[in-house]
């Protein structure tokens, strides 16, 4: 058991899905140190529940040492299509090992060896890295996060078509990160998953068309669902470098003829409970736009 008096290192603690593990690890009273780039976000990882901040970048090894000081264990993510993604996160592996680290729990994604979907296959030498340190580790293999969609939906809300880069007829698991970080915590701070690599997915393998139906369920209306060419994706924020479009093209290929599923029991036997479902992350999603735009009315009159 690792006691409460030992700091946990959460990476990225900034970041859309390290910072939903922050907060889980604060209820169970763990002393938290985030690791961030920019200092001036110090105080949203605080406010989060961490105790302290270390400033660094996962690039620069000397950052990481003294990050990792007085550390005992670790929650480690990567950021998706990362480049040198690999050595990177082998040599956050090395730095923790050097450290002393106790711990190290690896947010990593579902089938990790795919070699085909380079952001699947960039976690397996990670994980073999995390193997031969000797360290305590927890494995956690999430499926494809309801918090990717958060992106898509007001446009969803203004057109009534949800599109995506793929077949709409492929299925894939999917779960909630707030289920996942819960996850990550428990890894953190008991002894029952130790050793352990877990598939993380909540009930359903849906394809685009069931996406779609659940949405209009949620909105009221119907909600077509449509495939987007790929060469749209240049024109997206996630599209800003010619390597990183042609790894997305290649996963959407990829996603064109397979996809990505897995099975609920493992998430609903850790966390004692059913995963959060897709359904009420939309529910969510809808109540949000309708208090913006209560809150955009009430300016309006002002």
């Amino acid at each position: 058991m690792i006691s409460k008096s030992s700091t946990i290192l959460a990476v990225g603690a900034t970041g859309q899905f390290a910072s939903l593990v922050v907060p889980e690890l604060a209820k169970r009273g763990a002393k938290v140190r985030g690791l961030i780039r920019d200092a001036k976000q110090g105080d949203t990882v605080l406010k989060n529940g961490a105790v302290e901040v270390a400033i660094g970048d996962l690039s620069d090894r000397a950052s990481l040492d003294k990050a990792l000081k007085g550390v005992d264990s670790v929650f480690y993510i990567a950021p998706a299509f990362m480049p040198d993604e690999v050595a990177i996160g082998k040599s956050m592996v090395a730095a923790a090992k050097q450290a002393g680290i106790r711990r190290f729990v690896f947010s990593s994604v579902i089938d990790p060896i795919l070699s085909m979907l380079v952001n699947h296959a960039a976690k397996a030498p990670v994980e073999e890295a995390i193997l031969e340190s000797d360290m305590e580790y927890t494995f956690l293999h999430p499926a494809l996060f309801f918090q990717n969609m958060a992106q898509a939906w007001s446009t969803v809300e203004k057109t009534g078509i949800f599109s995506e880069p793929w077949s709409t007829e492929t299925r894939f698991s999917r779960v909630d990160y707030r289920d996942v970080a819960e996850v990550a915590a428990i890894a953190l701070t008991e002894d029952r998953l130790l050793f352990g690599t877990f598939d993380l997915c909540a009930e359903g393998n849906l394809n685009r068309r069931d996406v779609a139906t659940l949405m209009g369920e949620v909105l009221g209306r119907k909600i077509e669902a449509t495939r987007l060419n790929p060469d749209k994706i240049a024109d997206t924020p996630e599209g800003t470098g010619a390597e990183q479009v042609s790894l997305m093209k290649t996963m959407f290929d990829w996603y064109d003829h397979h996809g990505l599923m897995g099975n609920s029991l493992i998430l609903r036997a850790i966390l004692d409970r059913e995963p959060r479902t897709l359904r009420a992350y939309f529910e969510e999603l809808a109540a949000q736009a309708q208090s913006t735009e209560r809150s955009l009315c009430g300016l309006s009159r002002i």
